[in-house]
């Protein structure tokens, strides 16, 4: 099982190992062996490697810092910690297969599509000699996300903004938006085949995708609001029908194995709201079931423990296995519902790193305009989704939060603090 490597200011650039269930750990950058074949013939405890997100610059809530050593301020953060790196064999037909979870890829996403087709595309494609391709699920399309992209929303010009892609452009084919055709630069949205369980938008059937341009999971209304289906960029999948199944084991003690990705997590949340810095403090002077070796989980890590089976209007709960608590919270509409939960990850632009990494086990709500500009709360991007907020400040300078879907500002989120099982 993994243990990751933690990552002082001396250490920074210089190669580490991550050790998984006594192998060494890949060398740093997306070639070269894996540290574990985890294929669907592996042994379950590693058929759901959760890849390291691939940021390696520090942050403070303003921009790039250097790296903090443990205990000092901003200690904690997902570069302080190293896990198994990205790493990928173009295999020279049209295929990628990355290494560390055992799927394997189409390499270029083609022209946009609808979801229909796109359902309808994986069961008649044959491509490098296979038939067998997929869909993928949110899980397995978030797990090719790298955090070491930068988002270029108020970005208009697609090429020259010095934008960085979420996604690794050595080995999958990539476009931004094209302006010139009425899109907006963030417009490079992938289908995966996760529905949401629920509507959005006050009623439209939905589907998860993640967008490589500016580093999200949203949920899409299927058809287009202008009319229409909305369409799509699509990757199909093959091979470890695992990846992303979940199996968790409650130790008793407060904190809750999942056996399938060798991480521990805490069972219980904050039951209170903090700002960044707050939360990675609390994770790092954490001692539960007998451990302080606490961390705050980065994005990835903390996306593999959502249940996009569930969510706060459907199963009345969060959208998090029951094996866990959650805190309910009040939300901005006087409603019950539930939080959004810090990671580690800062959710760096051309300009700032000034915000962090949210995942959204409650609704991911949003103040919408309608027909006569009177604003409305709604679920917006669905429970489950990945979106960003403000590290530090005031969330009532935000009345009525930030962006085209208005996305509700909080700044003090809840957290659920990870560690890695030892051997």
């Amino acid at each position: 099982m993994r243990t990751r490597a933690i990552l002082a200011t001396a250490a920074i650039g210089l190669a580490t190992t991550a050790c998984w269930a006594g192998a060494a750990g890949a060398s740093e950058g997306t070639t070269g062996p894996a540290p574990q074949q985890s294929t669907a013939e592996g042994d379950a405890r590693t058929s759901y490697v959760v890849v390291d997100t691939g940021q390696t610059e520090c942050y403070d809530d303003e921009g790039i810092m250097t790296c903090p050593n443990p205990g000092e301020a901003w200690f904690g953060q997902d570069a302080s910690y190293e896990g198994a790196q990205p790493s990928y064999t173009d295999n020279g037909d049209g295929t990628v297969t990355d290494l560390n979870t055992g799927l394997m890829w189409r390499q270029d996403p083609g022209e946009k599509t609808t979801y229909a087709q796109a359902v309808a595309g994986a069961d008649a494609l044959d491509l490098a000699g296979y038939d067998d391709w997929r869909l993928p699920t949110i899980e397995e399309l978030y797990s090719l996300i790298l955090f070491s992209g930068t988002d270029p929303s108020n970005c208009t010009d697609s090429s020259g903004c010095g934008n960085v892609p979420f996604i690794d452009t050595d080995y999958f084919e990539f476009s931004y938006g094209d302006p010139d055709t009425g899109e907006r630069v963030i417009d490079s949205q992938y289908v995966s085949g996760t529905e949401y369980v629920n509507t959005t938008m006050g009623g439209d059937a939905t589907v998860f995708g993640v967008n490589f341009a500016d580093g999200r999971i949203k949920g899409y209304p299927i058809s287009d609001p202008q009319g229409g289906e909305k369409e799509f960029f699509v990757l199909y999948v093959r091979g470890n029908p695992d990846y992303g199944v979940n199996d968790f084991v409650d130790n008793g003690d407060g904190t809750v194995s999942d056996l399938a990705t060798g991480l521990m997590w805490q069972h219980a949340d904050s039951g209170t709201g903090m700002d960044w810095s707050a939360s990675l403090e609390y994770c790092e002077a954490l001692d539960v079931g007998g451990y302080d070796d606490w961390r705050l989980p980065d994005a990835k890590e903390l996306q593999s423990i959502v249940d996009y089976t569930r969510s706060p209007s459907t199963s009345g709960s969060a959208a998090i296995d029951p094996v866990f608590e959650a805190t309910a919270i009040i939300d901005e509409g006087g409603s019950t519902n539930f939080g959004f939960y810090w990671t580690s990850t800062t959710h760096a632009s051309r300009q700032s790193g000034a915000n962090a990494v949210y995942l959204a086990f409650g609704e991911a709500l949003g103040w919408m305009s309608g027909p006569q500009g009177e604003l409305t709360l709604l679920d917006v991007h669905g429970a489950g989704a990945q979106r960003s907020d403000p590290k530090s400040g005031d969330a009532s300078a935000y009345p009525y939060g930030r962006g085209p879907q208005g996305d509700v500002v909080r700044i003090d989120n809840l957290v659920r603090c990870v560690r890695d099982e030892t051997p």
